[in-house]
Parts: C-alpha cells; structure tokens; sequence
C-alpha cells in the first residue's frame, strides 16, 4: 500500500513501537538489514490489538509476506488503515479482506460463520449462527450467487454507517 496518514513526527513514534517490540531484532538503522519482519504473535499483542477478536486476521491482512509477520512498511500501512484519518474506502477494503477468512475474494457462509463466533465470543447456538448467515446473505447478496462479493458488502455496509467505526485505533 505504501500511503500513510502520518506526519513524520507520527512515523518516528511508530517506529519506536515497532523497535520497542524487538529491540534485539529491529535496528534504529536499516541500511544493514532493511527486511526486518517481526512475528505476528509480537504484533496481537500490541494493547491496539491485544482484546480485538479479529486481531489475527487484522494482522494477517496487512501481512505481505502471508505468513502474518509484518515488516516496518506493513506494520505503518495497518495502522494508517486503522487510523481515523483513513477515507471510508480504504477501510472498507480492508474490511472486507479481514472478513474474508479463506481469501477467494467474497464472504461465504462459512466467513460469516467465524465472523459472527469472534464478534458474539461464541455465545450463539449453531442455528442462530445459519439464521443470521442466511439473512445477511438474503438482504445483501445483490446478483443472487449466495456469496458476498466486494460490490455487496460495500452496499451492505452504506447502510450501516457506524460499522467501519470499530476499524480505529490510535498510535
């Protein structure tokens, strides 16, 4: 993504924190070693990151390596994505990657499934978990393939104008 919402004054502080996570493995200077990737389990830890439900796949979706580490570059994109500074849009792309939990470009049934057991802990039985599946797919699936592509969740999401309000942390 390589844009950011930051000053540099902001960018130096994040750099604190990403160093302060590893300081025996990040280097104030990257001329010697500038592919520096931190684990993802440094990274959900974080106190932004620490109690979100969905901290893993927040990191995973700003991973471009896959594997969830985050080099630097990585680490300042989720974070301007994550910021409130970010336009609507760019959240709710990485929204939609987030909830998009076997990565084929839409939201089945089966990402609304593991949505719902993060967002509600686990709290509802396994039919009121297909009840909700099924009518958020009957209200939003707009072209009837019984999946959510990028255009159906975006509609489905206009609707809801407090929902990418919960993609904001602060650094």
């Amino acid at each position: 993504m390589d844009c950011t919402f930051f000053t540099r004054k902001e960018i130096l502080r994040l750099h604190g924190r990403y160093h302060e996570m590893a300081p025996n493995v990040v280097p104030m200077d990257y001329t010697k070693d500038p592919d520096v990737k931190l684990p993802m389990q440094l990274i959900i830890n974080m106190p932004e990151l620490k109690e979100n439900p969905f901290k893993e796949r927040i990191v995973e979706s700003f991973s471009e390596d896959g594997e969830g580490s985050l080099s630097f570059n990585d680490f300042v994109d989720m974070f301007s994505v994550l910021s409130e500074m970010a336009p609507r849009e760019l959240k709710a792309i990485y929204a939609f990657k987030i909830y998009d939990f076997n990565t084929d470009n839409f939201i089945c049934k089966a990402d609304l499934e593991k949505t719902l057991n993060k967002l509600t802990r686990e709290e509802l039985t396994a039919e009121e978990i297909t009840l909700v599946c099924e009518k958020v797919i009957e209200e939003a699936d707009m072209d009837g393939d019984g999946k959510l592509g990028f255009a159906d969740f975006e509609n489905m999401i206009s609707k809801a104008p407090d929902f990418l309000s919960t993609f904001h942390i602060r650094i």
